[in-house]
């Protein structure tokens, strides 16, 4: 499978079109970001519930997102962006898995990113080692700098061409706004001013930090989100999750979601179980009209999902819509829907071999108005992990690939001694995220590869000779879905 959407650019916002209609009057929404902690339980399902905001960008409910969406009474949900709301959410052409619009009103849209940054090598914690201040924001450019730079791209491109966008998120880092020279010393960890990059490119792109709208004083209202390990434990932390905003949207709200009795906790609960304080802004928001495009409730789908489709082609009253093999041209057509100007339609995905397909919507003289891709993937058998050789010599590079993967944000490569290789129960020695440090950034994938060198998290480096099991471990916990047994030799 190629990575690209064939005729479409690598990357690219929406256009408003010029003949569509006005925008929207401007309504209230409410969002929550909430990171639940390892796919989280009923209190943290009862958060949600009970906050009842219109979208909620959550961190960390693996696949457990149907059953909360089920229990919390939200209507439509995302796995693959990690996201719960009470309106349509529309994965558009163009936006490639990075983004949804989400249809506020019938026709009207928001833009709305979530994510979830590496939390290795976090900069505070660095810092209070003593680490220097050069090498610590070299790593925060590479560990997380970079993966925010995967989408800020869209979200500048996004606000210029009129759309309110929305970006939730566990950022793993905190924000220029709150290490300022007015806050060194008023809290321990906060030695020096710094500009951290991440908050700096989001701003740079058009978006605003809501709770320092609403809380501009970082000293009398830190806001904190999580410590280091966890605020239970007595620890004084830093605020790493956020709502952004840009575009027509004015910020009407802010707060942090928590523990009763929690600093600056505005809504209390008296079981908080994660790891993490929730954030809460309202907005009032002018939503702009949907234009041109084909869009899917999901781009991942097992053989047998049915898909959702969701298209807007306005003058085009004759249009149609097919399905191709990924890149293919459109005379390729597997399948064939007649459509009219603008609604939505649906088909199972049960012929379809597993496989990248695109779905291209034609106008009436069969010119090509938009193009979207997706992934259907087998319901048969574990991954398929392989690596390039069965032996390798000390210190050489091992090369490790997968097929029909479960495409988790988190989905993580561990490698185990061949004497104690059960991930329940053993140590692990190398490790990595399928995605690398851009895991929570970038859409996840069925299939990739990994090579495990000397740069790889763990130790040792390099392995002793022996006999090593490497796993395909699920979304940063420890069930294993496939396996590859390999052999290192002097």
């Amino acid at each position: 499978m190629t990575t690209g959407l064939g005729l479409l650019p690598a990357t690219g916002a929406p256009v408003i079109a010029s003949e569509v209609r006005a925008s929207a009057k401007p309504m209230k929404l409410s969002v929550l970001v909430y990171n639940i902690e390892y796919g989280g339980d009923k209190s943290t399902d009862k958060v949600i519930r009970q906050v009842d905001a219109d979208i909620v960008g959550v961190l960390e409910s693996y696949n457990r997102l149907p059953e909360i969406a089920r229990k919390t009474g939200y209507p439509y949900y995302n796995v693959g962006l990690q996201l719960l709301s009470k309106y349509p959410i529309l994965e558009p052409s163009g936006a490639e898995g990075l983004y949804s619009l989400i249809e506020v009103r019938p026709g009207y849209v928001i833009a709305f990113f979530n994510t979830h940054l590496d939390y290795v090598k976090y900069g505070p914690s660095r810092l209070a080692k003593g680490v220097p201040v050069a090498q610590v924001m070299a790593s925060e450019n590479e560990v997380r700098t970079d993966s925010i730079k995967i989408l800020t791209p869209d979200v500048k491109k996004l606000i210029d061409s009129g759309y309110p966008v929305y970006l939730t998120g566990d950022l793993n880092a905190p924000s220029s706004l709150d290490y300022t020279k007015a806050t060194v010393g008023s809290r321990p960890g906060i030695t020096t001013a710094m500009r951290w990059p991440v908050s700096d490119e989001l701003v740079k792109a058009g978006l605003r930090d809501t709770y320092r709208e609403v809380h501009p004083n970082p000293v009398t209202v830190p806001g904190i989100t999580m410590v280091d390990p966890d605020f239970e434990k007595g620890g004084v932390g830093d605020r790493i999750d956020y709502i952004y905003a840009g575009g027509p949207s004015r910020t009407l709200s802010s707060m942090v979601i928590g523990e009763t009795g929690g600093p600056d906790v505005g809504t209390g609960f008296n079981k908080w179980t994660s790891d993490h304080r929730a954030v809460l802004s309202t907005f009032r928001v002018t939503p702009v009209p949907l234009a041109t495009t084909v869009a899917l409730d999901r781009r991942m789908l097992n053989q047998g999902d049915a898909l959702n489709i969701r298209y807007y082609a306005p003058g085009s009253t004759a249009t149609s819509i097919v399905v191709v093999p990924e890149g293919a041209a459109k005379s390729e057509a597997i399948l064939t829907m007649g459509t009219t100007e603008s609604g939505s339609t649906s088909f199972s995905t049960a012929a379809l071999p597993p496989d990248g397909y695109d779905i291209v919507l034609l106008s009436g003289d069969g010119a090509e108005l938009a193009r979207n891709s997706f992934w259907v993937r087998s319901t048969n058998g574990g991954v398929e992990l392989k690596s390039g050789k069965e032996s390798y010599q000390v210190g050489e590079a091992i090369d490790i690939s997968w097929q029909n993967g479960p495409a988790n944000r988190w989905d993580w490569i561990g490698v185990y001694r061949a004497n104690a290789a059960n991930p329940n129960k053993d140590d692990y020695l190398l490790w990595g995220y399928t995605g690398g440090h851009e895991s929570g950034a970038l859409p996840p994938q069925v299939f990739g590869s990994m090579t495990l060198d000397s740069r790889s998290a763990g130790k040792p480096w390099p392995l002793p000779a022996g006999r090593y099991r490497i796993h395909y471990l699920l979304t940063d916990q420890y069930k294993s879905a496939g396996f590859r047994d390999i052999e290192i030799v002097k």
